[in-house]
């Protein structure tokens, strides 16, 4: 059954005075489309939000306004900040809460949806890019099952930020245009002020938008949103291919397993454990999507656990992988009322290898290997190094980040550099680093100068560590001061340019950062 939302009197008051009531130039010269309404509402539920008492603007992205055709400037307006609020809704937008499924930590729950989000529109650019853009935070839809719909200052923050700093390390990823604070109160763990922020993404679709109506044995609906993701953001796809050797829907599961597969190589290369790797979670764009209790490596550990909720480890680092073959698995068991298990399995397949390229190519790119040109032994050769630099990293407790930043200077030289002062087994390290030039002589495409400016490029000297978003996160809760996110946002944006001002940010995390405890509700 549907938890109801049931409208109170002062609500009713609310919405006929009007959310839609007064014209604002607000997104006025862009072109609002709603393709996700053409689904019918099997697949939504329409609802209105319920803005934030006294909202005030903590943060407009330039970045991001920018793929509206936006200047960040002109969005700083009342009428912007009410939007982002869910108190004011510009001209042709209905939003929707959007109804799925999903596999959490492994069991089925057989009713989901947007229970604190809301897509608002879609807007499409001048270079003919669609967006939709949703509302996170802005109350009650009839998904919230037993929470509030609203979102804390402290998590928003958070997923704002590391949305853009996935953005900035070229990791694909749902972007983030613009926050608020509210004087509204909101209990968690304790009393916390309302937020809410502005999410873009060219689709919001999951898996668990497929589980949904498999689970409910409608193959119908299946194939009407398996033959709307395909017409919408697979158009190299054709749906009128009769062709039984090229089965349409088969090409749609493998260009999701591919994307997918990209996605969680970015991930392992960049340290990045995401938390909670549910199929609701996951993007039918293999976008990342859903930030909660992330986080980035600090000390190489294969091990890390970065959702104090997870107490089995389910979604572990190293574990994140096979995890993403496993909600694969789910995913394509919801389209074999269009293919046979043997298609299906054959897709599948293509996981493994496809995730193993892209990720060999990633950690030889920050290794200083650009040619790829290369034999098969070679690429073994590589790996092999890649493998046992990992392992002395594990054992000598080495923070991941710090030591592929520095690296380049590694490179370029014959001798030992600072670098093994990183490692408390040094023999070890020279050892390992002997091996590495002897690799790199091989490789004459490029000159020492050059090999550390372009690793310099694929070792971002700046990460969104725990404690930093913390910093932010109690400036903006105890002053109200949201300079620090701005600050963050300027090198999360740009994590490999060196930002001399924010040097600070650059080293190894302070001792108290080990105290930060981070869950589901993050």
């Amino acid at each position: 059954m549907l938890d109801s939302v049931k409208t109170t009197p002062d609500d009713t008051s609310k919405a006929q005075t009007g959310l839609h009531s007064e014209e604002s130039p607000l997104f006025s010269s862009l072109e609002f489309s709603n393709r996700f309404h053409s689904l019918g509402e099997d697949f939504f539920s329409l609802q209105e939000p319920d803005g934030l008492h006294k909202p005030e603007l903590v943060h407009i992205n330039h970045s991001a306004a920018q793929l509206l055709d936006h200047d960040s400037r002109q969005l700083d307006t009342e009428h912007f900040c009410q939007f982002v609020a869910g108190q004011h809704i510009p001209k042709n937008c209905r939003p929707v809460a959007a109804i799925y499924a999903g596999h959490q930590f492994g069991g089925f729950v057989p009713q989901l949806g947007d229970g604190r989000a809301l897509l608002m529109a879609e807007v499409k650019n001048s270079r003919s890019e669609y967006w939709e853009i949703q509302l996170k935070g802005a109350g009650m839809t009839p998904y919230s099952r037993r929470g509030d719909g609203r979102a804390v200052l402290r998590s928003t923050i958070r997923e704002y930020l590391c949305s853009e700093a996935m953005h900035g390390l070229g990791i694909p990823t749902t972007r983030a245009l613009a926050m608020v604070n509210s004087e509204e109160e909101v209990y968690r763990e304790q009393l916390e002020t309302g937020a809410s922020m502005v999410r873009m993404a060219p689709s919001f679709i999951r898996f668990g938008s497929f589980e949904l109506f498999a689970s409910r044995n409608q193959p119908d609906k299946v194939q009407q949103l398996a033959d709307f993701v395909i017409e919408n953001y697979y158009p190299e796809i054709s749906l009128q291919n009769n062709d039984v050797k090229d089965n349409p829907y088969q090409q749609f599961l493998s260009a999701v397993v591919e994307k997918t597969a990209l996605m969680v190589a970015h991930w392992q290369s960049a340290g990045f454990a995401h938390g909670v790797m549910n199929t609701d979670n996951m993007s039918i764009l293999g976008l990342t999507l859903d930030y909660g209790p992330f986080g980035f490596l600090d000390t190489y550990k294969r091990d890390f656990i970065c959702n104090h909720s997870d107490h089995q480890g389910r979604y572990s680092f190293k574990n994140q992988p096979s995890i993403a073959l496993w909600n694969l698995t789910r995913f394509a068991e919801t389209l074999l009322t269009l293919m046979t298990i043997d298609e299906a399995k054959a897709t599948l397949a293509e996981f493994e290898p496809v995730f193993t390229r892209h990720y060999l190519s990633l950690m030889e790119q920050k290794l200083g290997f650009f040619n790829a040109d290369v034999s098969n032994e070679e690429h073994q050769k590589r790996s092999t190094l890649i493998l046992s630099l990992l392992n002395l990293m594990e054992k000598n407790q080495v923070d991941y980040t710090l030591l592929f930043r520095q690296l380049a200077t590694a490179a370029g030289y014959q001798e030992n550099t600072p670098i093994r002062d990183m490692f408390m087994d040094r023999e070890a390290f020279d050892t390992w680093h002997k091996h590495y030039l002897k690799l790199l002589e091989q490789d004459e495409s490029l000159s020492p100068e050059q090999r550390c400016k372009k690793m310099n490029r694929v070792n971002p000297k700046y990460i969104l560590r725990n404690y930093m978003a913390q910093i932010a996160i109690e400036q903006a809760t105890r002053y109200r001061d949201y300079s620090e996110v701005d600050k963050l946002m300027n090198i999360l944006l740009n994590p490999y340019d060196e930002h001399p001002e924010m040097e600070h940010y650059a080293g190894l995390p302070p001792d108290w950062a080990t105290q930060i405890s981070v869950s589901c509700s993050s």
